[in-house]
């Protein structure tokens, strides 16, 4: 029986066998799963948990990854901790509390549909587009002094780029935002490019920002490593067919990450290191 992955520590992993009967099923497989992941994400993050992984797992063990995506918020920077507070300026605006469990449908999304769980919930009179506009306001009074890069990011990206690896990141937040909070900590020029909710269809839950991250660097989903924090980017991750790894933080950490490869700590996980190192001895490099 296969070891459910843990935070920290190091993966245990048996070897594929050849003629394995579960690859038989994987093309059947993927596509159920992607349905089943979005439907599941939208639905208050309530996946199956962690140890109920996907056959694909056993699959994607030997992947030598071509590529890595980052997701922004909560992996890059530390605007999941600005968010809650916002958040709770919000609320206070209008005499009320901030719910830890409004907050947990909110994290991941694009901010249409974030802003409109919010208005449902807590029935505010407000459009997404005034709350969005009040929450920019916020932001440019907190950001400067309380924006920081998350643990590990800046050996991590090192380690990226040592082995020449294309990089991206790929975040529900605007192009405004993205550029504004990545700039302020001369970020914005570590990375190949940026993708935003803005430039496809469907945001996360959905795959559709991994499959172009991939296209646009040029390099087969399969191979391409997505880092995520929160439960929603994870299905994103995991629907597109990417190698998924999760790296929960205080605000995510009780989410479950189904179908993630396994469960970082930070980004200093030593098994983060390990599997890019495997691109080096990669074919075709």
């Amino acid at each position: 029986m296969n070891q459910a992955p843990t935070y920290g520590g190091k993966a245990v992993h048996g070897r594929k066998k050849k003629g394995h009967p579960k690859c038989a099923i994987v093309g059947r497989l993927r596509t159920l799963q992607r349905a089943a992941l979005v439907e599941s994400a939208m639905n208050n993050d309530t996946q199956p948990k962690v140890n109920s992984l996907s056959p694909m797992l056993e699959l994607t063990r030997t992947t030598k990854i071509r590529a890595v995506a980052f997701d922004m918020d909560g992996l890059i920077l530390n605007t999941e901790d600005l968010y809650d507070q916002v958040g709770t300026i919000l609320m206070e605006r209008r005499g009320r509390v901030y719910r830890e469990e409004v907050r947990q449908q909110m994290i991941g999304l694009q901010a249409k549909q974030a802003f409109e769980i919010l208005i449902r919930e807590e029935r505010l009179v407000e459009t997404w587009q005034d709350l969005q506009k009040e929450t920019d306001s916020i932001f440019e009074e907190i950001l400067p002094s309380q924006l920081r890069a998350m643990p590990g990011l800046e050996e991590f990206v090192q380690e990226v780029d040592r082995l020449k690896l294309p990089k991206c990141v790929a975040t529900s937040s605007t192009h405004a935002f993205a550029r504004k909070a990545l700039g302020q900590l001369n970020l914005l020029s570590a990375f190949d490019f940026v993708i935003t909710a803005e430039d496809v269809e469907q945001g996360k839950p959905n795959p559709d920002i991994y499959l172009k991250a991939a296209s646009r660097m040029n390099t087969a989903v399969e191979k391409m490593l997505v880092l995520e924090d929160s439960p929603k980017g994870t299905a994103a991750g995991v629907s597109a067919g990417a190698y998924v790894v999760s790296v929960p933080n205080e605000h995510t950490k009780k989410g479950s990450f189904h179908g993630c490869q396994w469960i970082a700590d930070t980004l200093r996980d030593s098994r983060l290191y390990e599997l890019l190192r495997k691109a080096e001895f990669a074919e075709g490099r």
